[in-house]
């Protein structure tokens, strides 16, 4: 593998320029004037250096990207939204392989290097959209993990259960919920399942939590206990949480502490007019945050680009973020919160770390979400992929 010299770029969190040596796949030096002959040098003088991009959250296997305009169904409501994708999907050929690869290829040009991508479970479609993923994720540079989601429900969904420990048998890396009280009726019941599964296959959870309010409350409570008690902390998302966005302060920082001390992350993708988790009250407590699309062009919606920059800037325009500081919060949720909640070792821009790198035109951190200008370069594993 040729070594590979990044000049006079101003990687984040450096306060002057540096040069990144990239070695083997890995950052072997961070510094000024690094003299390294051998290696293939790239001008980047006064761009800022991100890790690779983390898109935490989507559905991958639900997209229509790359394929003609659908229109979409009028209801709103969730219910209808799961009735509009169990009848359609079938008509439009989802899960494609070949819609999948496309936006994967969109993502990697964006300088996504890391996707957590929610894959339906269901008696109908079986493990039919892990096997296309996996099959669309084969040779593209983008490392995919699959979280084996019962869109449509466990405990009201006969057969759902067995197909979700079929899947993590299969190698899927983590099992997913949705509203345990919403959906399923029986929160306990869906939390012993699914809890009990990730600690069966050492896996990672990641539950979709839409139940608002007092109810929505009450069952991050409970995951929280959960956590806790099985000892899984660092391997717990939730994802959405709209309650968290709904309850008063003194609630909220009750259940952010509590997230922090027993390790469960809050993933966001600050989408349409739902509510978005206080992630500045989130971050100073110590909670892990991150971000994704959602949907990408689907079933559910006509919405999303694949660009992590431009989805931290929705998620910083959703949280009324004007100051730099407070902008920056969400670039971190589309990094390093997302490696902290999928897990990714060696991630970052330090000696050792994984050369997963993206270089654009921006002055800093905020400027880069705010106008999420085009990359001039993509680096997976130490490949320059896009320049």
């Amino acid at each position: 593998m040729t070594d590979v010299l990044l000049r006079g770029g101003r990687p984040w969190g450096l306060d002057a320029p540096a040069d990144i040596l990239v070695r083997d796949g890995r950052i072997d030096r961070v510094a000024p004037g690094i003299d390294a002959p051998a290696a293939q040098a790239v001008d980047v003088t006064g761009q800022l250096v991100l890790p690779g991009l983390v898109e935490a959250h989507c559905h991958l296997d639900k997209t229509l990207y790359g394929g003609r305009w659908v229109p979409h169904s009028a209801d709103d409501t969730l219910a209808g939204r799961i009735g509009n994708d169990l009848a359609r999907r079938s008509e439009l050929g989802v899960p494609s392989v070949e819609r999948i690869s496309a936006l994967l290829w969109r993502m990697s040009g964006f300088g996504t290097t890391h996707v957590r991508t929610h894959t339906d479970i269901d008696p109908l479609v079986g493990l039919r959209g892990v096997e296309a993923v996996r099959e669309a994720a084969a040779g593209i540079p983008v490392e995919v993990r699959q979280v084996a989601f019962p869109q449509h429900g466990v405990l009201t969904n006969p057969g759902t259960a067995e197909l979700l420990e079929e899947a993590l048998k299969n190698g899927v890396e983590a099992i997913g919920g949705l509203d345990p009280a919403g959906i399923d009726r029986d929160p306990v019941r869906h939390l012993d399942l699914v809890f009990g599964l990730a600690e069966r296959y050492g896996t990672h959870l990641d539950i979709h939590l839409h139940d608002g309010g007092s109810l929505g409350a009450w069952e991050l409570e409970l995951i929280t206990e959960r956590t806790r008690a099985l000892g899984l902390g660092g391997r717990v998302t939730v994802s959405h949480a709209y309650a968290l966005g709904q309850l008063d302060d003194a609630y909220q920082g009750r259940l952010a502490q509590g997230f922090a001390e027993a390790g469960v992350a809050v993933a966001t993708a600050a989408v349409y007019s739902f509510p978005v988790p206080p992630i500045k009250k989130l971050r100073a407590a110590g909670v892990t945050v991150a971000c994704g699309h959602d949907g990408i062009r689907d079933l559910w919606g006509p919405y999303g680009s694949g660009d992590m920059l431009e989805r931290a800037m929705h998620v910083a325009y959703r949280s009324t973020f004007r100051g730099d500081d407070d902008i920056e919060l969400a670039l971190e949720a589309a990094t390093y919160g997302g490696a902290r909640a999928l897990g990714l070792e060696a991630y970052g821009l330090a000696p050792g770390d994984r050369a997963d790198l993206v270089v654009l035109p921006a002055g800093g951190p905020a400027e880069a979400v705010v106008v999420h200008p085009a990359r001039t370069l993509v680096m997976k594993d130490g490949v320059v992929l896009h320049n």
